[in-house]
């Protein structure tokens, strides 16, 4: 019994996706306030400021000055759940994301005509959704906090004007907590909770090209590589008050569980027309397809009481993402010496098929709009601001479970995204 419940949870432990991010599948864009004005379009190939440390390590040989780049971007989401029915009652309110910050942080350092290190302190993949106690979708997910925070020491070398390479290994932390409801089909059996936290440290790295092949057009190409984590942490099994004992007892026991993130291949081109007009243009692939199924492996032998614990030995959920493109263009106009504007549009495929999205990422293919501006009012100084509006496909959840509990609506998301950064130099 408790392993049917489990898999419906521990299943979707660190599916991280979130509908309300503006990258696909549990990924992150917000690395950059100057690139988000531009809906990421030069993201490889713009090395505007100190954040190339994340969009191309090689970027760094641009930037002739020391100079500290940082940031952050809050994102406010909504929902419409429509349509929606299932076993259990509840509501469908939609209010599932918080406001949520995103913040990022820079440093670069010339060291002479060919070399440059850096430093980059960023969030590449995270998750925060939180639905209504009554939310009729529970047992399939009711709470998620997700955060991977990077840490990315960077140097690069300049083999003359034309091309420059970078290279940075990362240093990946990921923490999670999960929450859903545990409701049991017996008469009389109050609703209960299972609880998962776990954490790792994980390693990967970024290396870039940058070429100048004329003075006026820069081209990039950026890897990002996989990273591998084990998580280790536990899972709080929390019947409903009153629940006997031999149907289900509270228990908390080891959980691991591996997951790798996709690597991801970056390609963009900065082409300045003119004095006042630059256009920017990029695709992202990302193997999301790495994400074939999750399993979590329990230490039956940390808890205790209730059912037979060898039910709870290998879990294994399927997920089957595919791999996605995201395709981007955008523009930054100089106004005067002092400011420069910029407007950007993003196209970005879902990684989820019909058959295996959940309340926990119920994402479909989206659509964002992004506006910018850069403030100098000093040659030392520049204050960015951006602004993205995203709006998604609307897509069906169907979920069933081994207990024969069911979910099924339709979503429809879009989130408004607002971005505010400084670049200092000296």
């Amino acid at each position: 019994m408790k392993k049917m419940m489990l898999k419906t949870t521990l299943g979707l432990a660190v599916t991280l996706a979130s509908t309300q991010l503006f990258a696909s599948g549990f990924a992150l864009n917000e690395q950059s306030i100057s690139g988000m004005g531009t809906g990421f379009a030069g993201r490889s190939s713009s090395a505007d400021d100190a954040s190339t440390v994340f969009g191309n390590p090689a970027g760094m040989s641009r930037l002739k000055r020391q100079q500290v780049t940082g940031g952050v971007a809050a994102i406010d989401a909504s929902t419409d759940i429509n349509d929606a029915s299932g076993t259990q009652s509840g509501t469908n309110k939609g209010d599932m994301v918080p406001l949520t910050g995103v913040p990022m942080g820079y440093y670069v350092k010339p060291i002479d005509d060919q070399w440059a290190f850096g430093l980059g302190v960023y969030a590449p993949f995270g998750l925060v959704t939180d639905y209504e106690s009554s939310f009729q979708g529970r047992n399939f997910g009711s709470k998620s906090v997700v955060k991977v925070v990077t840490f990315q020491p960077t140097v690069s070398y300049a083999f003359n004007d034309k091309v420059s390479i970078g290279f940075g290994p990362t240093i990946n932390r990921i923490s999670g907590s999960l929450e859903s409801a545990l409701n049991l089909p017996f008469p009389g059996v109050p609703e209960g909770n299972v609880k998962i936290k776990g954490d790792d440290i994980g390693y990967g790295y970024n290396i870039g090209v940058l070429v100048q092949p004329t003075d006026t057009t820069r081209v990039g190409l950026t890897y990002h590589s996989k990273v591998k984590y084990k998580l280790e942490g536990h899972t709080e099994v929390n019947p409903g008050a009153g629940t006997p004992a031999p149907v289900l007892s509270a228990e908390k026991y080891d959980a691991s569980l591996d997951i790798t993130t996709p690597e991801s291949v970056d390609f963009s081109v900065t082409q300045q027309i003119n004095d006042a007009w630059t256009v920017y243009a990029g695709s992202t692939w990302t193997r999301w397809s790495r994400l074939k199924d999750i399993t979590v492996n329990n230490d039956v032998g940390a808890g205790g009481g209730g059912f037979n614990p060898a039910l709870f030995g290998t879990i294994t959920e399927e997920q089957n993402w595919h791999d996605t493109w995201a395709y981007a263009i955008g523009t930054s106009y100089q106004l005067n010496k002092q400011w420069v504007l910029r407007t950007g549009l993003s196209f970005d495929q879902s990684p989820t098929n019909n058959t295996d999205r959940s309340p926990r990422i119920p994402t479909g293919d989206r659509t964002i709009f992004s506006l910018g501006a850069g403030w100098s009012p000093t040659e030392d100084l520049t204050i960015d601001v951006a602004y993205s509006y995203l709006k998604e496909e609307k897509v069906n959840v169907n979920r069933t479970n081994a207990l024969g509990q069911s979910y099924n609506a339709e979503y429809e998301n879009s989130a408004n995204g607002f971005g505010v950064g400084a670049t200092y130099r000296f």
